[in-house]
């Protein structure tokens, strides 16, 4: 047993009702359904997943009936369609002219004193059935002595909701509830079970299941199959293999759920009221919406490979459709590959300011689902779910040498170092980045962790370690004097202009800058300082920095 009934009634919390084309997000993943037409409830859905479009049909009808609308056609066109193909290339009677064989077949078999017998499913063919034979019954006072049963306790539940849910239906049943309920009906009745059936002349049952697998149907069957009067009307699909399906090729006898084989004498008529598509139908649905990816499902092997033949067919000729047909087996997976531009939505204070053509934006690519933002890492706890966080790197070295010596030493590495007190305690900062706190007997550094200050600490830790360990590099280091000003301008404007071009460089008499405009972007640099100031693009800045800071140190006087 695959469930039992005690895991159907734990799924009753799973469930979640929701409305015709109500979009629903989970997990990224949007879905919403359409009207399937197949029986009241049914519905088609369509799925998107990072941009696919995939419509999934299940059964579908695209005939009104009594009381059932149509499928509807979406108007989005899916880039799969996954599709019932459950008669293939059957074409189906017209509605008038089946309707109108049904009930002269019934008529026929209660006229020479027999007894009908209709399986059906409990829910839908069911209803559209009781529908057509309670009007016909009232049509025709003759038959008013001739009860009509159907037999299914499902299908009386089925009822109620039926009664319940006339707006769900076709505009038909809709007018008419204005002046009677259609589904609470004056020639049919409900048959509790065989021990409440008094089997007396001619009547009409209709009784689940409808392939007479067992159940009321087939008890009925083999009871009444013997008499030449009787007749059974085969109203829905009927799988290979069952007695429906069976019984349809006129055998001379059947065998009993006993085992026992008895003579089919009762008339056995097939006429198909199942709501599902056929050819017409299916081609026209899938011309309409005309998916590049078309799968098959829900159907015989046979009829599925007709069906997928017939709709190559008929767009082989067609260069403005290109539509690939699918027909796979049971558990066998379609693969099926999309290639689309990925799109990142910028949030936060990145999106303040309109960017202009060719701008370069940098924050932090963020994908939630199968979204994908772009924000920028002070933002990051605003519009997701993370949180930032800084890491603080701490190293103690060994250093008993006096902390002006290393001042020296750090002078010349980075051109930059600032004096400053932590907690009470002399310490320089160096790139503006490293701290180097003085302790008794060693140097603490402290930086925040990132590639670029991880490698300005490795420069540092690697000058305190030679300054600490190189007899030579302990002798006091006189403080560079500064070189001439004059002929460190005239170097920095010949090294900024091979840098950047002639066109670049522009000099300010006025407060004794330079700057230096690169695609729009200007770096000021300071010839007293030394600084350089480009708010525009910190990138920029570093480059232009380090270039003014290499070149200074390159004309400053060497020591001996």
């Amino acid at each position: 047993m695959l469930y039992t009934e005690n895991d159907l009634s734990a799924s009753m919390d799973k469930i979640e009702t929701v409305n015709f084309h109500q979009e629903t997000d989970v997990n990224g993943i949007k879905f919403w359904c359409y009207n399937a037409g197949h029986v009241l409830g049914a519905a088609m859905f369509m799925i998107e997943i990072a941009g696919v479009k995939i419509l999934y049909t299940g059964d579908f009808s695209r005939q009104e009936d009594r009381h059932l609308m149509a499928a509807e056609v979406p108007a989005i066109h899916p880039d799969v369609l996954i599709i019932e193909a459950t008669y293939g290339t059957h074409i189906h009677e017209k509605r008038e002219e089946r309707e109108a064989r049904f009930t002269s077949t019934v008529h026929d078999i209660v006229n020479r004193g027999g007894r009908c017998l209709i399986p059906v499913f409990a829910l839908g063919r069911a209803q559209e059935l009781l529908l057509i034979l309670d009007e016909y019954w009232g049509n025709h006072p003759e038959l008013h002595d001739i009860p009509i049963y159907y037999a299914s306790s499902l299908a009386k539940k089925c009822m109620a909701v039926y009664q319940t849910y006339i707006n769900a239906m076709n505009e038909k049943i809709r007018k008419q509830i204005s002046v009677s309920n259609p589904f609470v009906f004056k020639h049919i009745s409900n048959l509790k079970g065989m021990d409440h059936f008094d089997d007396i002349g001619p009547s009409v049952v209709m009784a689940s299941p409808g392939m007479m697998q067992s159940g009321l149907s087939r008890e009925l069957f083999e009871s009444w199959c013997t008499d030449r009067r009787n007749g059974c009307i085969i109203a829905g699909y009927c799988v290979e293999g069952t007695l429906a399906k069976h019984i349809m090729s006129e055998p001379e006898e059947i065998q009993t759920m006993s085992g026992q084989k008895i003579p089919l004498k009762c008339s056995v008529d097939y006429i198909s009221f199942s709501a599902h598509t056929d050819y017409q139908q299916t081609s026209d649905f899938i011309r309409q919406l005309k998916p590049p990816h078309v799968v098959l499902v829900h159907g015989e092997a046979n009829e599925m490979s007709r069906l997928k033949a017939a709709i190559i067919r008929e767009y082989e000729d067609d260069p403005d459709v290109n539509i690939e047909v699918h027909n796979p087996k049971n558990t066998q997976a379609v693969e099926l590959y999309f290639r689309g531009e990925k799109m990142a939505k910028v949030m936060g204070s990145l999106a303040s300011k309109k960017p202009e053509q060719s701008d370069r934006l940098s924050g932090i690519l963020v994908k939630r689902n199968f979204n994908y933002h772009l924000v920028a890492p002070s933002d990051i706890s605003n519009y997701t779910d993370l949180a930032t966080s800084t890491v603080t790197q701490r190293q103690s070295i060994q250093y008993v040498g006096p902390f002006s010596l290393l001042q020296q030493h750090l002078m010349l590495l980075s051109g930059d170092v600032e004096q400053i007190e932590v907690q009470e305690k002399p310490a320089l900062r160096v790139f503006k980045a490293v701290t180097i706190i003085q302790e008794p007997g060693m140097v603490v550094l402290e930086w925040t962790a990132n590639p670029v200050n991880d490698m300005f600490a490795d420069a540092v830790v690697t000058v305190i370690l030679k300054v600490g360990t190189d007899p030579k590099m302990q002798k006091i280091v006189p403080t560079p004097t500064k070189t001439n000003k004059q002929h460190f301008t005239d170097k920095l404007t010949e090294l900024m202009t091979d840098l950047y071009g002639e066109k670049a460089i522009t000099h300010m008499t006025k407060g004794d800058i330079m700057a230096v405009t690169v695609d729009g972007k200007t770096a000021n640099i300071c010839l007293d300082t030394l600084e350089v100031d480009c708010e525009a693009d910190e990138d920029f800045q570093q480059t232009v920095s380090q270039s003014v800071s290499r070149l200074y140190h390159s004309l400053t006087p060497v020591y001996r």
